[in-house]
């Protein structure tokens, strides 16, 4: 079994994503774009350019930082704006995503020609918030897909009734085999206290409730970023020291961290250097605590396949964590703008023959479907 426990389907982004008001929508997504690591350019000329003409950043990432600069989804997986009569570009999805939607039978065919047999759908606002979209492209392809549940962290603290209510419904009743959680979101809004201050709690003890594993997105900040690179460290390993704590509060619950670690924060020429800091931050000696593994999607950009830089920390994952608690995942369709679907699955199943083949079946799926149980034909 090959399962991808990081894929997307997400509605036309010029739409209203599953917003009530689409502008709230329009401002996650540039706001989105704006903080994204991705090049952008001039189109009439493709000459390199910054993101400044959509957020002033000495405002820092937030809301109230962004340009009015027409910023707009322009077709074959680009973003476009205008300062002064001079379009920019951003590409932070690859160009085959033309109409600026990604839907169920668009992935399932990447997966039959890739040959994998599963995939989770993840969330994050900027791509929509509709559990009934998610849902519904699960329904399709009830054999193939599995989704996250995904409430608006924001509304939490504000409305815990509402928030408990839906995040029970969409796994009670529209068949959702988690929740996704990204932790900056709730700071988007003005509310600064951690995610795990007790404002949250009957929220989280609800979520505990249903037996189901939380998908935890680190947000790093909102606002300025760290003075430094130390600072910025250390918000990081802090952060990684709240979903230890979170976890001691809920041991029962498994807990993914997607994305990995923070892996940009640790390039070191050409190899990866985390220090043991992050490892003895993280509850990585919790056997409920799980690692996605996705390095295509965060340095693709940087290295080329089959990524050789990234194997000594692949080994290291496997030593410290071990794989019977590693995910494998791609973040597709955004992953097809550096390798492509099959390479994202190749570059472990063809160059880590440091894993046994029990290791391997673990890391490239078995840990999936333990985590997310039979899919929904099956229940």
């Amino acid at each position: 079994m090959i399962y991808d426990g990081h894929a997307y389907c997400f509605p036309d982004q010029r739409g209203d994503g599953g917003f009530a008001d689409p502008n709230e929508f329009r401002r996650h997504l540039q706001l989105g774009m704006a903080g994204h690591f991705q090049s952008a350019w001039r189109v009439e000329d493709r000459s390199p350019a910054d993101s400044g003409g959509i957020v002033d950043l000495s405002r820092g990432l937030t809301f109230d930082s962004l340009r009015d600069a027409d910023f707009r989804p322009a077709g074959h997986g680009r973003f476009e704006w205008t300062v002064e009569g001079v379009d920019y570009a951003k590409q932070v999805m690859p160009p085959s995503v033309i109409d600026m939607t990604y839907t169920a039978e668009n992935l399932v065919a990447e997966m039959d020609y890739a040959g994998v047999d599963m995939a989770l759908l993840h969330r994050t606002p900027y791509l929509g918030i509709s559990n009934e979209f998610i849902a519904d492209s699960v329904r399709r392809f009830p054999s193939r897909l599995q989704g996250l549940a995904h409430v608006e962290e924001w509304l939490v603290q504000p409305e815990p009734a509402a928030s408990i209510e839906k995040v029970g419904r969409a796994i009670g009743d529209l068949g959702l085999v988690g929740l996704q959680f990204l932790t900056n979101y709730p700071a988007l809004y003005g509310q600064m206290e951690p995610w795990d201050s007790p404002g949250f709690q009957p929220f989280w003890d609800a979520v505990a409730g249903l037996d189901v594993p939380v998908f935890f997105t680190l947000g790093g900040w909102v606002g300025k970023a760290p003075a430094s690179d130390a600072a910025r460290l250390e918000a990081y390993i802090e952060e990684l020291r709240m979903v230890r704590r979170w976890m001691e509060r809920y041991p029962d619950v498994a807990v993914v961290l997607t994305h990995g670690f923070s892996w940009r924060m640790f390039l070191d020429g050409d190899k990866l250097n985390p220090p043991d800091e992050v490892f003895a931050a993280a509850p990585v000696d919790n056997p409920n605590f799980y690692l996605q593994v996705m390095f295509p999607i965060s340095l693709g950009k940087e290295w080329d396949y089959p990524m050789p830089q990234v194997r000594p920390t692949l080994e290291e994952l496997v030593r410290r964590i071990g794989a019977d608690r590693l995910i494998w995942g791609t973040d597709i369709p955004m992953v097809m703008r550096h390798f492509t679907y099959r390479q994202s699955l190749d570059f472990i199943r063809l160059y880590c023959d440091f894993l046994t083949t029990d290791e391997m079946d673990l890391f490239l799926g078995g840990n999936m479907v333990r985590l997310a149980g039979p899919p929904l034909e099956n229940r």
